[in-house]
């Protein structure tokens, strides 16, 4: 691989375990372009190399998100009863999506992740650090919201907490710190099931770069997680000690940025040759 991709997914590692961290987040928005990009510069096509970003960045949301997770109980800011919850049928949910994303048409999920971080961005500009209900503790909602969080981590390669943490704080009563501490707990679950299916759904597939376990490419998950893990605990210290509305902007406008690259809306704007 060239130096200059291992600088950059070492760099990219480092946004993704800094947004963990603050934001309760798998931070693949960060990773998928980027790995994307990397990919396909290496001459991968387009179908494999979606699968692989998708597979690979979950792969690293997995430890990183185990670190986070650590750091955020230390502080008491995780609900483990809605953790176990959403994070066991998310499981679930994100294998059946790493399956169906296996059969999915490449353009049709670079679209699909775009329009969902885009959404999850906008979303995120609506929410305010208190919760407007009381917080909920029947088991139902964590199960309802869990499975469909975990078939769409699955299926466009995300790690669930940009869905998770606005619908956790809009409707079932969580501070915004308990969102964050309790998502990322629930995507160590939720990760690790789209994992396990873009390794199995990609076992024996074609065209795979080299050093591939299924779609999940174990160059870059090194590097990506190398840098990652251990920033998830700093992005954890900022969560808990820096001020969050100017961040949580900074993140908003890379998740856009982000969507729109994955929907190949920068592509529409150059000129023609």
């Amino acid at each position: 691989m060239e130096p200059l991709y291992i600088i950059v997914l070492l760099l990219t590692g480092i946004g993704t375990g800094f947004a963990s961290g603050m934001l309760g987040v798998g931070g693949c928005f960060i990773m998928v372009p980027i790995q994307y990009w990397i990919l396909s510069i290496m001459g991968i096509d387009p179908k494999t190399a979606t699968l692989v970003a998708f597979g690979t960045s979950l792969a690293v949301a997995f430890p990183t998100a185990m670190n986070g997770a650590l750091g955020h109980y230390h502080r008491g800011v995780v609900v483990k009863r809605a953790a176990i919850l959403l994070g066991l049928s998310g499981t679930i949910g994100a294998f059946l999506g790493g399956t169906m994303a296996s059969r999915t048409p490449d353009e049709l999920l670079r679209i699909s992740f775009g329009l969902m971080i885009f959404a999850a961005a906008l979303k995120m500009t609506t929410e305010t650090a208190e919760p407007r209900k009381k917080q909920t503790e029947k088991t139902l909602p964590f199960l309802l919201l869990g499975l469909p969080v975990g078939f769409i981590c699955g299926l466009v390669g995300i790690g669930g907490g940009i869905i998770m943490v606005p619908a956790m704080t809009a409707y079932l009563g969580f501070r915004i710190h308990q969102a964050i501490g309790t998502s990322t707990a629930a995507i160590m679950f939720t990760s690790l099931g789209g994992t396990l299916s873009y390794v199995v759904n990609g076992l024996g597939a074609p065209n795979l770069p080299a050093h591939s376990l299924g779609y999940v490419n174990l160059i870059q998950w090194v590097l990506l997680a190398g840098t990652s893990i251990p920033m998830a605990r700093v992005g954890v210290w900022a969560a808990h000690r820096l001020p969050a509305k100017g961040l949580k902007w900074v993140f908003i406008t890379l998740m856009i940025y982000a969507s729109l690259k994955m929907m190949g809306i920068f592509n529409l704007l150059d000129p023609p040759s």
